[in-house]
């Protein structure tokens, strides 16, 4: 059974007269057939396939929605990251930056890795690391790669806090022009799926911090939370700026811990 062929409509009726069409040609296109190409008063040139001009409508839309879809889900990374509260010197660090010219270097660049690319294991396990040794040796743009790249592809949470930083915001919570209770505060840092906390032992602990930094990491340890410490002391003093019972807490669980050692790459910039 043969079909009919295709019908083309050359008629101007009233409506497209008041749109400026003033004349229909037949046309045929390769894809589609036989169509009528409408000739207005503003154009030269009789108009082309409408369902070839639905077709790319359609894909334009198509692209539109994946650009918009694609900016949302920016935006949502960039209010994650923003969250995160890392330090803007270090927020864009990764992995690729990391300068790594010793074996030592290289080895924990690549247990940085390692953890950043395994973290839904180490989440579920509450893997700890421990990074103490010489100031200025990527300490800092290490943890921060490991943050972004959890953030980005675990779609985990994480937070970067400084010992100031933290004790400052748990005052914060204190007093009655407070914008957020002690627990709220405790809560912020205990929940995210990791937590940075960096210049441990930078001045001497007092009985607060201490106590504070305890409960900081226990309630993580608790929930079985990964924490991150960093510090530039000796990893032989750690219990003695941050407490002995905390320091069990992170090495609990095949907890990791990374010394660094050699010259500052801040040093060498400013000597270059």
């Amino acid at each position: 059974m043969t079909s009919e062929p295709k019908k083309i409509d050359l008629d101007i009726n009233d409506i497209e007269r008041r749109f400026g069409v003033i004349a229909k040609q037949p046309a045929e296109c390769p894809t589609h057939g036989k169509y009528a190409a409408v000739l207005r008063k503003t154009s030269d040139i009789a108009s082309g396939c409408p369902e070839c001009a639905a077709e790319i409508q359609a894909q334009r839309d198509q692209e539109e929605q994946r650009a918009m879809y694609a900016r949302i889900a920016e935006q949502r990374l960039e209010r994650k990251l923003g969250a995160s509260l890392i330090p803007k010197r270090f927020m864009g660090k990764n992995f690729a930056d990391f300068i790594a010219d010793t074996q030592a270097q290289k080895a924990n660049l690549a247990k940085c890795v390692e953890y950043a690319e395994k973290f839904p294991q180490h989440l579920e396990d509450g893997r700890c690391i421990v990074m103490t040794g010489t100031p200025g040796t990527g300490k800092t743009h290490l943890a921060a790669a490991i943050a972004g790249h959890v953030i980005v592809n675990h779609n985990a949470t994480a937070v970067y806090r400084t010992v100031g930083g933290l004790l400052q915001f748990i005052k914060g919570s204190y007093g009655d022009r407070a914008e957020y209770t002690e627990s709220e505060a405790f809560a912020s840092l205990v929940e995210p799926s990791l937590l940075i906390i960096d210049e441990v032992g930078a001045t001497k602990p007092t009985e607060f911090e201490l106590a504070t930094l305890f409960a900081v990491i226990n309630g993580r340890y608790e929930a079985q939370l990964p924490t991150i410490v960093i510090s530039n002391i000796d990893a032989k003093e750690l219990g003695a700026v941050l407490g002995d019972r905390s320091v069990d807490r992170l090495r609990e669980g095949r907890g990791i811990g990374l010394v660094f050692e050699g010259a500052s790459e801040r040093s060498k910039r400013r000597a270059s």
